[in-house]
Protein backbone atom coordinates (compact mmCIF):
# COMPACT_ATOMS: atom_id res chain seq x y z
CA UNK A 1 0.00 0.00 0.00
CA UNK A 2 0.89 3.87 -0.25
CA UNK A 3 0.93 6.16 2.63
CA UNK A 4 1.96 9.92 2.93
CA UNK A 5 3.32 10.50 7.06
CA UNK A 6 4.03 13.23 8.27
CA UNK A 7 6.92 13.75 10.75
CA UNK A 8 6.96 16.51 13.40
CA UNK A 9 10.21 15.78 15.37
CA UNK A 10 9.96 18.65 17.38
CA UNK A 11 11.96 19.59 20.28
CA UNK A 12 14.63 18.09 22.64
CA UNK A 13 14.92 14.39 22.36
CA UNK A 14 12.19 14.57 20.13
CA UNK A 15 14.36 14.36 16.61
CA UNK A 16 16.43 11.64 17.88
CA UNK A 17 13.41 9.49 18.67
CA UNK A 18 11.87 10.57 15.83
CA UNK A 19 14.61 9.32 13.63
CA UNK A 20 14.28 5.97 15.33
CA UNK A 21 10.74 4.91 14.17
CA UNK A 22 11.39 6.09 10.79
CA UNK A 23 14.10 4.15 10.25
CA UNK A 24 11.49 1.29 11.69
CA UNK A 25 8.63 1.93 8.87
CA UNK A 26 11.06 2.24 6.30
CA UNK A 27 12.41 -0.88 7.06
CA UNK A 28 8.53 -2.29 7.14
CA UNK A 29 7.47 -0.83 3.98
CA UNK A 30 10.88 -2.54 2.64
CA UNK A 31 9.90 -6.19 3.64
CA UNK A 32 6.25 -5.57 3.68
CA UNK A 33 6.44 -3.93 0.10
CA UNK A 34 5.08 -0.66 1.06
CA UNK A 35 5.39 2.58 -0.19
CA UNK A 36 5.73 4.94 2.51
CA UNK A 37 6.53 8.63 1.88
CA UNK A 38 7.72 11.27 4.43
CA UNK A 39 7.44 15.01 4.94
CA UNK A 40 9.25 16.45 8.08
CA UNK A 41 7.76 20.16 9.02
CA UNK A 42 8.10 21.67 12.53
CA UNK A 43 5.93 22.09 15.80
CA UNK A 44 6.66 23.38 18.99
CA UNK A 45 9.68 25.35 20.37
CA UNK A 46 11.99 24.93 16.78
CA UNK A 47 9.00 26.30 15.22
CA UNK A 48 8.78 29.43 17.38
CA UNK A 49 12.35 30.32 17.19
CA UNK A 50 12.00 29.69 12.70
CA UNK A 51 8.64 31.23 12.30
CA UNK A 52 7.50 32.73 16.23
CA UNK A 53 4.16 30.52 15.62
CA UNK A 54 4.10 26.89 17.39
CA UNK A 55 2.33 25.67 14.64
CA UNK A 56 2.70 27.07 11.62
CA UNK A 57 0.23 26.91 8.93
CA UNK A 58 2.37 25.25 6.40
CA UNK A 59 2.97 22.29 9.07
CA UNK A 60 -0.68 21.97 9.35
CA UNK A 61 -1.91 21.83 6.13
CA UNK A 62 0.42 18.95 5.77
CA UNK A 63 -0.90 17.32 8.96
CA UNK A 64 -4.61 17.73 7.10
CA UNK A 65 -3.85 15.97 4.32
CA UNK A 66 -1.35 13.47 5.70
CA UNK A 67 -2.44 9.73 6.11
CA UNK A 68 -0.86 9.85 9.94
CA UNK A 69 1.33 12.11 12.05
CA UNK A 70 4.42 10.77 13.28
CA UNK A 71 5.41 13.50 16.78
CA UNK A 72 8.70 13.78 18.51
CA UNK A 73 8.22 15.69 22.01
CA UNK A 74 7.36 19.56 22.46
CA UNK A 75 8.72 22.18 25.09
CA UNK A 76 11.84 23.03 27.40
CA UNK A 77 13.37 25.11 29.47
CA UNK A 78 13.78 27.75 26.36
CA UNK A 79 10.28 27.88 26.46
CA UNK A 80 9.09 27.59 29.17
CA UNK A 81 8.20 30.94 30.83
CA UNK A 82 4.80 30.48 32.24
CA UNK A 83 3.92 34.54 31.53
CA UNK A 84 4.81 34.10 27.89
CA UNK A 85 2.27 34.92 24.92
CA UNK A 86 4.09 32.00 22.63
CA UNK A 87 4.13 28.52 24.18
CA UNK A 88 5.33 25.04 22.48
CA UNK A 89 2.66 22.92 24.28
CA UNK A 90 -0.03 25.27 22.22
CA UNK A 91 1.12 23.71 18.89
CA UNK A 92 0.55 20.46 20.33
CA UNK A 93 -3.16 21.82 21.68
CA UNK A 94 -4.02 23.56 18.04
CA UNK A 95 -2.77 20.23 16.48
CA UNK A 96 -4.89 17.63 18.42
CA UNK A 97 -8.02 20.27 17.60
CA UNK A 98 -7.78 21.17 14.51
CA UNK A 99 -6.92 16.96 13.70
CA UNK A 100 -10.36 16.59 15.34
CA UNK A 101 -8.68 13.68 17.10
CA UNK A 102 -10.48 12.97 20.78
CA UNK A 103 -9.15 9.91 21.81
CA UNK A 104 -5.66 9.45 23.22
CA UNK A 105 -4.85 5.67 23.74
CA UNK A 106 -1.75 5.29 25.95
CA UNK A 107 -1.33 1.03 26.35
CA UNK A 108 0.80 0.05 29.38
CA UNK A 109 2.10 -3.45 29.73
CA UNK A 110 5.17 -4.44 32.34
CA UNK A 111 7.70 -6.12 30.18
CA UNK A 112 8.83 -9.09 32.16
CA UNK A 113 12.13 -8.60 31.85
CA UNK A 114 12.06 -4.81 33.29
CA UNK A 115 9.84 -5.72 36.13
CA UNK A 116 12.48 -5.22 38.35
CA UNK A 117 12.52 -1.64 37.35
CA UNK A 118 9.35 -1.07 38.26
CA UNK A 119 8.62 0.48 41.87
CA UNK A 120 5.96 -1.96 42.72
CA UNK A 121 6.84 -5.93 43.98
CA UNK A 122 6.91 -8.18 40.78
CA UNK A 123 4.19 -10.15 42.28
CA UNK A 124 1.75 -6.97 41.48
CA UNK A 125 3.06 -5.89 38.31
CA UNK A 126 1.59 -10.19 37.12
CA UNK A 127 -0.69 -9.75 33.81
CA UNK A 128 -0.63 -5.91 33.73
CA UNK A 129 -2.41 -5.38 30.51
CA UNK A 130 -4.15 -1.91 30.49
CA UNK A 131 -5.69 0.30 27.39
CA UNK A 132 -6.13 3.94 29.08
CA UNK A 133 -8.86 5.95 26.82
CA UNK A 134 -8.06 9.74 27.47
CA UNK A 135 -10.77 12.32 26.18
CA UNK A 136 -8.16 15.22 24.08
CA UNK A 137 -10.43 18.14 23.23
CA UNK A 138 -11.96 18.94 26.21
CA UNK A 139 -12.20 19.67 29.98
CA UNK A 140 -9.69 22.55 31.30
CA UNK A 141 -7.43 22.83 29.02
CA UNK A 142 -9.33 23.76 26.37
CA UNK A 143 -12.06 25.80 28.52
CA UNK A 144 -12.59 29.95 29.54
CA UNK A 145 -9.16 31.04 31.15
CA UNK A 146 -8.98 34.33 32.97
CA UNK A 147 -5.85 36.15 35.21
CA UNK A 148 -5.71 39.03 37.11
CA UNK A 149 -3.44 40.56 39.99
CA UNK A 150 -4.92 38.13 42.55
CA UNK A 151 -7.38 35.06 41.11
CA UNK A 152 -7.42 33.12 37.90
CA UNK A 153 -9.81 30.70 36.81
CA UNK A 154 -9.82 27.58 34.62
CA UNK A 155 -12.75 26.65 32.88
CA UNK A 156 -13.61 22.92 32.63
CA UNK A 157 -16.45 22.21 30.29
CA UNK A 158 -17.66 18.99 28.32
CA UNK A 159 -20.57 18.62 25.98
CA UNK A 160 -22.43 15.48 26.00
CA UNK A 161 -21.22 15.08 22.15
CA UNK A 162 -17.49 14.69 23.69
CA UNK A 163 -18.20 12.30 26.07
CA UNK A 164 -19.97 9.85 23.98
CA UNK A 165 -17.61 9.25 21.46
CA UNK A 166 -14.54 9.00 23.85
CA UNK A 167 -16.95 6.10 25.68
CA UNK A 168 -18.22 4.53 22.62
CA UNK A 169 -14.25 4.19 21.16
CA UNK A 170 -13.27 2.85 24.88
CA UNK A 171 -16.53 0.28 24.85
CA UNK A 172 -15.80 -1.23 21.52
CA UNK A 173 -11.72 -1.37 22.15
CA UNK A 174 -12.92 -3.15 25.46
CA UNK A 175 -14.64 -5.79 23.25
CA UNK A 176 -11.88 -6.90 21.45
CA UNK A 177 -10.32 -6.95 24.68
CA UNK A 178 -11.38 -8.37 27.84
CA UNK A 179 -14.58 -6.85 28.18
CA UNK A 180 -14.26 -4.68 31.15
CA UNK A 181 -14.47 -0.44 31.00
CA UNK A 182 -13.48 1.30 34.28
CA UNK A 183 -15.15 5.24 34.02
CA UNK A 184 -12.33 7.64 35.97
CA UNK A 185 -14.48 10.85 37.44
CA UNK A 186 -14.48 12.83 40.05
CA UNK A 187 -18.83 12.72 40.59
CA UNK A 188 -19.05 13.65 44.65
CA UNK A 189 -17.53 17.08 43.55
CA UNK A 190 -17.91 18.11 39.69
CA UNK A 191 -20.82 18.86 37.64
CA UNK A 192 -18.93 17.89 34.50
CA UNK A 193 -18.21 14.54 36.29
CA UNK A 194 -21.24 13.68 37.06
CA UNK A 195 -22.35 14.46 33.21
CA UNK A 196 -19.89 11.96 32.63
CA UNK A 197 -21.15 9.44 34.83
CA UNK A 198 -24.60 9.59 33.53
CA UNK A 199 -23.54 9.61 30.15
CA UNK A 200 -21.60 6.27 30.44
CA UNK A 201 -23.92 4.68 32.44
CA UNK A 202 -26.38 5.24 29.55
CA UNK A 203 -24.00 4.30 26.57
CA UNK A 204 -23.26 1.04 28.73
CA UNK A 205 -26.79 -0.54 28.20
CA UNK A 206 -25.42 -0.22 24.25
CA UNK A 207 -22.51 -2.98 25.55
CA UNK A 208 -24.01 -5.59 27.63
CA UNK A 209 -21.30 -7.62 26.84
CA UNK A 210 -19.13 -5.19 28.49
CA UNK A 211 -18.83 -4.97 32.13
CA UNK A 212 -18.59 -1.49 33.72
CA UNK A 213 -17.57 -0.01 36.62
CA UNK A 214 -17.16 3.86 38.17
CA UNK A 215 -13.71 5.50 40.16
CA UNK A 216 -13.46 8.30 41.51
CA UNK A 217 -9.99 9.94 40.52
CA UNK A 218 -8.57 9.72 43.42
CA UNK A 219 -8.85 6.74 44.67
CA UNK A 220 -7.93 5.69 41.00
CA UNK A 221 -4.57 6.80 41.54
CA UNK A 222 -4.10 4.35 44.19
CA UNK A 223 -5.66 1.84 42.76
CA UNK A 224 -3.51 1.55 39.85
CA UNK A 225 -0.25 1.36 42.32
CA UNK A 226 -1.69 -1.50 44.36
CA UNK A 227 -3.99 -3.44 42.00
CA UNK A 228 -2.67 -2.30 38.31
CA UNK A 229 -3.52 -5.86 37.39
CA UNK A 230 -7.70 -5.61 37.72
CA UNK A 231 -8.11 -3.21 34.70
CA UNK A 232 -8.68 -3.72 31.43
CA UNK A 233 -9.92 -0.38 29.56
CA UNK A 234 -9.81 3.12 31.77
CA UNK A 235 -11.34 5.55 30.52
CA UNK A 236 -11.56 9.16 31.09
CA UNK A 237 -11.64 12.72 31.00
CA UNK A 238 -8.46 14.65 29.59
CA UNK A 239 -7.05 16.26 32.54
CA UNK A 240 -7.52 13.42 35.21
CA UNK A 241 -6.04 10.90 31.91
CA UNK A 242 -3.04 13.52 31.64
CA UNK A 243 -2.08 12.21 35.13
CA UNK A 244 -2.80 8.69 35.69
CA UNK A 245 -1.28 7.78 32.55
CA UNK A 246 2.05 9.37 33.57
CA UNK A 247 1.48 7.43 36.93
CA UNK A 248 0.94 4.15 35.20
CA UNK A 249 4.17 4.75 33.03
CA UNK A 250 6.09 4.36 36.41
CA UNK A 251 4.97 0.80 36.54
CA UNK A 252 6.22 0.08 32.92
CA UNK A 253 9.60 0.74 34.62
CA UNK A 254 10.77 4.34 31.89
CA UNK A 255 8.16 6.85 30.82
CA UNK A 256 10.61 6.00 27.78
CA UNK A 257 8.72 2.86 27.06
CA UNK A 258 5.55 3.86 25.96
CA UNK A 259 3.59 4.67 22.84
CA UNK A 260 0.55 7.25 22.09
CA UNK A 261 -2.39 7.11 19.44
CA UNK A 262 -4.59 9.91 18.80
CA UNK A 263 -7.92 9.35 17.04
CA UNK A 264 -10.48 10.61 15.53
CA UNK A 265 -13.73 9.57 13.29
CA UNK A 266 -11.10 9.03 10.24
CA UNK A 267 -8.18 6.37 9.55
CA UNK A 268 -5.78 9.68 9.94
CA UNK A 269 -4.25 9.86 13.33
CA UNK A 270 -1.54 11.69 15.91
CA UNK A 271 1.11 9.10 17.82
CA UNK A 272 3.69 9.76 20.10
CA UNK A 273 5.74 8.48 22.69
CA UNK A 274 4.66 9.68 26.10
CA UNK A 275 7.21 11.06 27.46
CA UNK A 276 8.33 14.70 27.32
CA UNK A 277 11.42 16.61 25.55
CA UNK A 278 14.10 15.18 28.25
CA UNK A 279 16.21 18.68 27.45
CA UNK A 280 18.73 17.36 29.78
CA UNK A 281 19.52 14.54 27.71
CA UNK A 282 18.91 15.91 24.07
CA UNK A 283 21.80 15.78 21.50
CA UNK A 284 23.67 13.35 23.60
CA UNK A 285 21.71 9.93 21.47
CA UNK A 286 20.80 8.35 24.79
CA UNK A 287 17.22 8.63 24.28
CA UNK A 288 15.48 5.61 24.77
CA UNK A 289 13.34 5.09 21.20
CA UNK A 290 11.03 2.08 22.05
CA UNK A 291 8.54 4.68 22.90
CA UNK A 292 8.61 5.68 19.43
CA UNK A 293 8.94 2.87 17.55
CA UNK A 294 5.95 1.49 19.27
CA UNK A 295 3.64 4.06 18.58
CA UNK A 296 5.22 3.83 14.63
CA UNK A 297 3.38 0.29 15.27
CA UNK A 298 0.26 1.75 16.40
CA UNK A 299 0.12 4.25 13.40
CA UNK A 300 0.53 0.70 11.68
CA UNK A 301 -1.99 -0.34 12.90
CA UNK A 302 -4.69 2.31 13.31
CA UNK A 303 -4.37 4.50 10.84
CA UNK A 304 -2.59 2.04 8.17
CA UNK A 305 -4.32 -1.12 8.41
CA UNK A 306 -1.47 -2.95 8.61
CA UNK A 307 -1.64 -5.73 11.18
CA UNK A 308 1.04 -7.95 10.78
CA UNK A 309 3.03 -5.86 10.41
CA UNK A 310 2.70 -4.07 13.72
CA UNK A 311 3.07 -7.41 15.36
CA UNK A 312 6.06 -7.92 13.78
CA UNK A 313 7.79 -3.98 15.23
CA UNK A 314 6.16 -5.04 19.08
CA UNK A 315 7.55 -8.75 18.51
CA UNK A 316 11.01 -7.15 17.35
CA UNK A 317 10.88 -4.22 20.47
CA UNK A 318 9.84 -7.86 22.64
CA UNK A 319 12.80 -9.11 21.63
CA UNK A 320 15.56 -6.15 22.25
CA UNK A 321 13.58 -5.96 25.71
CA UNK A 322 13.98 -9.45 26.50
CA UNK A 323 17.95 -9.74 25.00
CA UNK A 324 18.83 -6.06 25.13
CA UNK A 325 20.88 -3.54 24.33
CA UNK A 326 18.82 -1.43 26.47
CA UNK A 327 19.73 2.49 27.12
CA UNK A 328 20.25 3.64 30.74
CA UNK A 329 16.60 4.40 32.11
CA UNK A 330 16.19 1.09 31.80
CA UNK A 331 19.51 -0.21 33.18
CA UNK A 332 22.33 -0.01 30.10
CA UNK A 333 24.65 1.38 28.68
CA UNK A 334 23.37 1.58 24.89
CA UNK A 335 22.86 4.61 22.83
CA UNK A 336 19.63 5.30 20.62
CA UNK A 337 21.02 4.60 17.80
CA UNK A 338 21.97 0.94 18.82
CA UNK A 339 18.76 0.09 20.08
CA UNK A 340 17.32 1.20 17.10
CA UNK A 341 19.77 -1.15 14.95
CA UNK A 342 18.70 -3.60 17.40
CA UNK A 343 15.14 -3.75 16.46
CA UNK A 344 15.57 -3.36 12.48
CA UNK A 345 17.80 -6.22 12.74
CA UNK A 346 15.05 -8.30 15.03
CA UNK A 347 12.64 -7.02 12.80
CA UNK A 348 14.74 -8.50 9.86
CA UNK A 349 14.73 -11.27 11.34
CA UNK A 350 10.78 -11.83 12.54
CA UNK A 351 9.85 -11.54 8.81
CA UNK A 352 12.59 -14.03 7.56
CA UNK A 353 10.68 -16.45 9.95
CA UNK A 354 7.70 -15.86 9.19
CA UNK A 355 8.06 -15.81 5.26
CA UNK A 356 9.94 -19.19 5.98
CA UNK A 357 7.23 -20.34 7.93
CA UNK A 358 4.56 -19.34 5.28
CA UNK A 359 6.83 -21.87 2.30
CA UNK A 360 7.10 -24.39 4.83
CA UNK A 361 2.96 -24.32 4.99
CA UNK A 362 2.24 -23.83 1.42
CA UNK A 363 4.44 -27.26 0.65
CA UNK A 364 3.04 -29.10 3.58
CA UNK A 365 -0.55 -28.10 1.59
Amino acid sequence: MKAHIVTLPGDGVGPEVTAAAVAVLKTIAARYEHEFTFDEQLIGGAAIDATGAPLPAESLAACQSADAVLLGAVGGPKWSDPNASVRPEQGLLALRAALGVYANLRPLQVHPALADLSPLKNGKLENVDVLFVRELTGGAYFGAKTRTADTATDECKYTVVEIERVVRRAFELARGRRHHVTSVDKANVLETSRLWRSTVQRIAADYPDVKVEHQLVDSMAMLLLTQPNRYDVVVTENLFGDILTDEAAALAGSLGLLPSASLGEGKAGLYEPIHGSAPDIAGHGVANPVGAILSAAMLLRHSLGLEAEAVAVETAVDQVLRHGPHTRDIGGSAGTAAVCDAVLAAIEEYADSAAAFFRGTRACG
